[in-house]
């Protein structure tokens, strides 16, 4: 598809057309369609009571998304207007469902008491607005969002023609806020690596053929806005007024693409929010050079934090991942997501784990403390929004409360500091008295049992607040006042059934059976009891002083929730006017939950610590596969079996040629793939600052990681596999160098045999000569190994395999040397093939490894015309097998049910 098409079709905002007001229309259904009007890319959830209701073409692609009822309501232009509905009380389900379906969701609320619009007469509708617009990047809802993962909202801007473009993107849950300067062409990279959950970007970059991959990678999360909102001088002013600066100088030195991207993600995120802007960190700005490189291809291949199924379980992330927070999770993918390409650094991290790893007790202590620790800075986004409740400002309470006691735990009892790393010890600085006031204060104003929502009430402790605490003495007497006048009523009348009971509509009333009501409808009974409602089995009256009792109570209740109210909101400023304090503090504990949880993932699995410099060393000593020995284990199919690498870029002291580029052969299934990538996963964990499966590794840092390794297509882009696998290798042969690690996995075998040789034989040439990276090259052309002889830094090696009764073992071991042949009929037979097709195989390849392969194709065509049947092993060519005389011998019409059983037994001992 080309970006034109892209442009018209996928990636334009949603605008279909909203039917205007008519005079047929109800006063509501006009209101509706004005709302609707200004939302037109969006799904209206129209608030009715206690649903939100969606009319139109709103209501038949909810309907269809969420698998619910379509009806229908009224009439426009003599048409019926289709309508559906979902609960308030649960509308957060059918919200998941719509957002993960690609949907945008305007959420409209009734902003006045239906009271107060009957006040203005009767056709008069209750005052609406949308009071938010939800967008997979601007979730803050815990049943929204995963828990152990980043969402984040990215912005793509570029500014003129320059060669930069600005990458902005906000958790807007959590507040984390980066932005990073790169070329054009590495943008794709970028976004692979942030994977956000929504990206904006400019309507005019649709068309730029620059941004086509990068954009058609990305093209179920893109949000495409008009081209004025990432202007450079506006966005420039939004940073200033959001942080309160004079001047830009105080964030950082930031192009003017990376202001126009900062400047558009802050609009949307005011407009979404209507207004209202989460408490987000001031952007950290990220140059490229400060991680390692990976390309989109190459992370999924390596199947990093997703397999090629688009499952987490399965991935390296899902291995290695032992934390016990949400905020720790979050942590440990950011570290996987972007390796580190400053050894000290990296170091610093090794320093914290390998303390952990030494220090087990203390470790333990720490992860049982942890698990207490709930999501701090995911509860402060939703206060800072206006859409937090009580039980997120216990979440900051008991989240302070746990990181103090973890400070207390890096404590010597004497007093005395126990001797931990820099990064340990500046984490214990930020948790020890971070915000000791302000859990004091949550402690004391919070009850132990709280509501989801502050609307709900009886979230203030008793005690906090004495004005408080007599008001809820007047309510809740409420009961015994009312037991009280019910017992008089009822001795009053006579009867003894009477009720005082109460719903939303009376309120406070009196409830007798029909036959006892006549009495109270006659003098002098019906003087003091006021008839209000006959039902079929019931009959309702009220009196005087029930009515003022039913006030006192009512004014009680309410004003005792106006002023919990009032005490929220002053409990809310309170952490807001510490937010700062509050972030660093989950930051920190994040770190050390991901610390201690690479320490306990080393001594669970016999990880060592790698030696990481500034060097080209590439030296891995019994390396494992980190999921597949996993896998392994789990399956109880025995243990991986280790390998070494040595693909170090310096030449060894002995004046020898340093092997920096290997070229490995052997059968399928023996193991080369696992091979590449284990060598490659284990560069990513000690990049990220963890231990490593092996037992020893030396490693100076990569810069740029590179993978092709696995076959897919690209139907969709018009690409065959070939072509995809060659796209692949361009990229890498025009952008690896010295300090890369590339891996690659049989170049050349989606083409003619000549051919693929070719361009493999080229590729290996290339990457010894110009690129000079380190690499691993795996083929099943055997005839590359010839070129070790002329290229002094290539080494040949191979997956060493047994034959045993005509059987091949793989013994999955790498050595020195190259495979004599690639085994292929015999993994065949291992698959299933027919005996026939296996021998017929062996017979073809018999004649070919004699010479002229050209004649000798034209042999055994001649030999064996298209589909002639083949005989079978045991019997010459013609010769009728014993089955099939005894079948010849058979009249079935005279057989009887009990002898054709019994022929079946007897032909089946035949075969």
């Amino acid at each position: 598809m080309s970006h034109e098409n892209l442009n018209d079709s996928v990636f334009e905002l949603i605008a279909e057309p909203v039917p205007g007001p008519a005079s047929d229309v109800s006063p509501m259904m006009a209101q509706y369609m004005k709302i609707k009007q200004a939302h037109p890319g969006a799904l209206l959830f129209y608030r009715m009571g206690d649903f939100y209701e969606l009319f139109f073409d709103d209501a038949a692609a909810a309907a269809g998304a969420l698998d619910i009822t379509l009806t229908k309501r009224g009439k426009h232009l003599g048409e019926d207007i289709p309508m559906c509905g979902v609960p308030v009380h649960s509308h957060e389900a059918y919200l998941e469902k719509l957002i993960r379906k690609g949907f945008k969701v305007a959420v409209c609320e009734q902003i006045e008491d239906p009271a107060e619009a009957r006040k203005r007469g009767g056709k008069s509708v209750v005052a609406r607005a949308v009071v938010r617009l939800v967008t997979p990047g601007t979730l803050t809802e815990d049943t929204l969002l995963d828990a152990r993962a980043n969402n984040y909202l990215a912005a793509l801007a570029r500014t003129g023609d320059g060669p930069l473009v600005g990458i902005a993107w906000a958790d807007v849950s959590t507040g984390r806020f980066e932005v990073i300067a790169v070329e054009a062409d590495a943008a794709g990279t970028e976004l692979a690596r942030i994977a956000p959950g929504e990206l904006l970007v400019a309507d005019n970059l649709l068309a730029d053929p620059r941004f086509t991959g990068a954009l058609e990678a990305h093209r179920a999360i893109l949000s495409p806005l008009p081209a004025q909102r990432f202007d450079s001088g506006n966005g420039e002013r939004r940073l200033k007024a959001h942080f309160r600066l004079g001047a830009l100088e105080g964030l950082g030195e930031f192009s003017r693409a990376e202001i126009a991207a900062c400047g558009a993600l802050l609009d949307y995120i005011e407009l979404t929010q209507v207004g209202r802007l989460p408490t987000l960190a001031a952007p950290r700005r990220v140059m490229p050079d400060d991680a390692m490189a990976i390309d989109p291809a190459t992370r999924a291949n390596l199947e990093l934090t997703r397999t090629l199924k688009g499952e987490t379980r399965g991935s390296l992330l899902h291995v290695i991942d032992r934390t016990v927070t949400s905020a720790g999770a979050r942590e440990l993918g950011a570290r996987l997501g972007a390796p580190l390409t400053d050894p000290e650094k990296i170091n610093r991290r090794l320093d914290a784990i390998g303390w952990f790893l030494d220090n087990r007790p203390l470790r333990e202590d720490l992860r049982r403390t942890l698990k207490r620790a709930p999501d701090m800075a995911r509860a402060l986004s939703r206060l800072s929004l206006g859409r937090g409740g009580p039980r997120d400002l216990a979440a900051i309470r008991d989240g302070l409360a746990v990181a103090h006691a973890i400070a207390g735990l890096l404590v010597r009892e004497g007093g005395g500091l126990i001797a931990a790393p820099e990064t340990v010890e500046r984490d214990r600085a930020a948790i020890a008295t971070a915000g000791a006031a302000l859990c004091d204060t949550l402690g004391a104003a919070l009850a132990p049992e709280l509501p989801l929502m502050a609307r709900d009430g009886g979230f203030v402790a008793a005690n906090h607040a004495p004005a408080l605490d007599e008001l809820r003495r007047l309510r809740d007497d409420a009961r015994r006042v009312i037991a009280a006048l019910q017992s008089k009523y009822a001795d009053h009348t006579g009867i003894g059934t009477l009720k005082i009971r109460h719903n939303n509509v009376l309120g406070y009333h009196i409830e007798v059976s029909p036959r006892h009501a006549d009495p109270l409808m006659t003098r002098p009974l019906s003087e003091t009891y006021i008839h209000r409602q006959t039902l079929a089995n019931a009959v309702r009256f009220t009196t005087v002083e029930l009515g003022e009792l039913a006030g006192r109570i009512h004014e009680a209740a309410a004003r005792a929730l106006e002023l919990e109210l009032e005490i929220f909101d002053g409990l809310v400023r309170a952490v807001l006017d510490d937010s700062a304090t509050i972030s660093a503090c989950a930051d920190a504990l994040a770190r050390l939950d991901a610390a201690s949880a690479l320490a306990e993932l080393a001594a669970e699995r016999r990880y060592t610590r790698p030696l990481v410099d500034a060097g080209l060393a590439f030296e891995i000593r019994g390396g494992r596969h980190p999921v597949v020995e996993m896998a392994l284990e789990r399956d109880n199919q025995g243990p991986f079996v280790s390998n070494d690498c040595d693909l170090s870029g310096d030449d060894p002291a002995d004046g020898q040629p340093a092997h920096r580029l290997w070229l490995l052969t052997g059968p399928n299934m023996a193991g080369k793939s696992t091979f590449l990538r284990q060598n490659a996963l284990i560069a990513v964990l000690a990049q990220m600052g963890s231990f490593v499966p092996a037992d020893q590794a030396r490693i100076g840092v990569v810069d740029r990681l590179f993978s092709r390794v696995g076959a897919a297509d690209d139907l969709a882009r018009g690409r065959s596999t070939f072509m995809v696998e060659m796209v692949e290798t361009a990229a890498i042969l025009n952008q690896a160098g010295p300090r890369s690690l590339v891996i690659l996995d049989e170049i050349g075998r989606g083409t003619a045999t000549f051919d693929g040789l070719s361009i493999a034989w080229a590729t290996v040439e290339n990457l010894h000569e110009v690129n000079r990276s380190r690499a691993l090259f795996a083929t099943h052309y055997h005839e590359l190994t010839a070129l070790s002889e002329k290229l002094p830094h290539l080494m040949n090696a191979t997956m060493r395999v047994k034959e045993w009764k005509g059987d091949v073992v793989f013994l999955h071991e790498v050595a020195q040397g190259s495979a004599d042949r690639s085994y292929g009929i015999q993994v065949a037979r291992l698959a299933g093939l027919p005996p026939a097709v296996i021998a017929r195989a062996r017979e073809v390849l018999t004649l070919l490894e004699k010479g002229d392969n050209s004649r000798a194709v034209k042999s055994l065509a001649d030999e064996l015309p298209l589909f002639e049947p083949r005989s079978g092993p045991g019997f010459a060519a013609g010769e009728k097998s014993a089955a099939e005389k005894a079948l010849e011998e058979i009249h079935p019409d005279a057989l009887s049910p009990r002898e054709a059983l019994d022929l079946i037994y007897r032909l089946k001992s035949l075969l």
